[in-house]
């Protein structure tokens, strides 16, 4: 049994192992041609990063296992490091995911956003300590007047998820426009209580992010999705990502199908019922190669200016160590909680953290005295996971379509090993 609510957020599943891509530290990664490129040599590449290395076998051996179906790509300076593809994009058509197989990007989507609000931050039309009544109306007094856009990118709003609220599913089953997906998402939340005063506590939040996408449509006379395109996705040479509607999804073999895990132990395409469009909170549609450009431009200062890149990425709330049991729904694996596995990666585990903070969006970790910037999403039938790590410009990229988490022991240990390579 499906539901609408989950279908909001993901990336990741597990098929029979149908293709491994590897390329080697001179090579580059697909499309360089649209974005600058580095001359610097990437330097040494670890040698249980390259080809026919730990975390290659490892991939292999989970891939084999059925427990891994997606693609990974990891760089350093814009050269390719190691490229893979595993499973099925499409078990019914014979379709196999390839390193240009599109996937739900679940809540790494949220990285957009937050780049969003910094572009108009920096243009003066934004204002991180502005309450969000100053650029919406029709929202209760406790949110518009209190509630902050730092609060929305922290998670320190005292919103929840308005996938959870009563009727949302049904109703959402209905929307067949992007305007009725933005509009009617914004409704749901206009009825939400606050679970705490803002900036009293921490709860991730869909609706926050909603509501800076909403807020960035409003202030910049663009659609979300339009603005999306035309100031992050074409800026960052990102030609293949964009929100991929619901009917081009179940038709396009290009897309990753998200297959849900039954307690039969059966994968079940899950497709049918998906929202029909994403949101600000998540699942546009990207590759690996369009998501290190981001990261590269990101990093290169390409989307914002230097001051502004830099308070994007600065720590605003200190997180606590991880903690045991599952992490809670949609979070990241890239990081601790509540985006990292609770439990150690193969291979030794990841350095201890020496601290872990709630940045604008991503979530920044210090591992091994370097500093690495994540996030990650899920939901039944999608994973992902993103890291950059600015000194050495390493950028890793898991990207799957079987259930929540699975990218995380990859995604941890990629971490681990250009953490400790210096």
């Amino acid at each position: 049994m499906t539901s609408t609510r989950r279908r909001m957020l993901g990336v990741l599943g597990a098929a029979p192992l149908a293709a491994g891509t590897v390329l080697g530290a001179e090579g580059t990664a697909r499309g360089d041609a649209r974005a600058d490129r580095d001359t610097r040599s990437p330097g040494p590449i670890p040698e249980g990063l390259g080809p026919g290395g730990e975390l290659d076998r490892f991939v292999a051996d989970l891939a084999a296992r059925d427990a891994f179906s997606g693609t990974l790509l990891i760089t350093r300076r814009g050269r390719t490091v190691l490229s893979r593809a595993y499973g099925m994009a499409d078990r019914r058509r014979d379709v196999p995911i390839t390193p240009d197989t599109l996937f739900a990007l679940a809540s790494v989507t949220k990285l957009f956003t937050a780049v969003a609000v910094a572009q108009l931050v920096q243009r003066g039309r934004l204002s991180y300590a502005s309450t969000v009544g100053t650029y919406l109306d029709g929202l209760p007094a406790e949110i518009a007047d209190h509630v902050t856009l730092h609060h929305l990118l922290t998670h320190t709003s005292g919103l929840g998820n308005h996938q959870q609220a009563p009727g949302f599913e049904e109703t959402a089953a209905t929307w067949t426009t992007a305007d009725q997906v933005m509009d009617g998402t914004l409704d749901f939340i206009r009825r939400m209580p606050l679970s705490f005063p803002p900036g009293a506590a921490d709860r991730y939040s869909n609706s926050g992010y909603h509501l800076l996408g909403t807020i960035v449509a409003r202030v910049s006379g663009r659609s979300w999705f339009d603005y999306a395109r035309e100031r992050i996705f074409r800026p960052a040479g990102m030609a293949d990502t964009d929100f991929v509607t619901a009917p081009r999804w179940r038709r396009d073999p290009g897309i990753a199908h998200p297959y849900v895990k039954q307690p039969s132990g059966e994968r079940v395409d899950d497709v049918a019922g998906r929202v029909f469009i994403g949101t600000p909170a998540g699942d546009a549609f990207s590759t690996t190669s369009d998501m290190d450009r981001f990261a590269r431009a990101l990093l290169r200062d390409k989307l914002l200016a230097p001051p502004f890149t830099r308070t994007l990425l600065g720590g605003k709330l200190p997180l606590g160590p991880p903690t045991s049991g599952p992490p809670p729904k949609d979070a990241s694996p890239t990081g601790p909680s509540p985006t990292g596995p609770a439990d150690p990666p193969p291979g030794g585990g990841d350095p201890r953290p020496q601290a872990t903070f709630q940045c604008y969006g991503p979530i920044g970790v210090v591992l091994a005295d370097r500093w690495t910037f994540g996030h990650g999403g899920g939901a039944p039938g999608e994973s992902t996971g993103i890291e950059m790590f600015p000194d050495g410009e390493w950028v890793i990229v898991v990207l799957g379509n079987y259930d929540q988490d699975t990218v995380r022991p990859v995604v941890g240990m990629a971490r681990r090993l250009v953490a400790v390579a210096g």
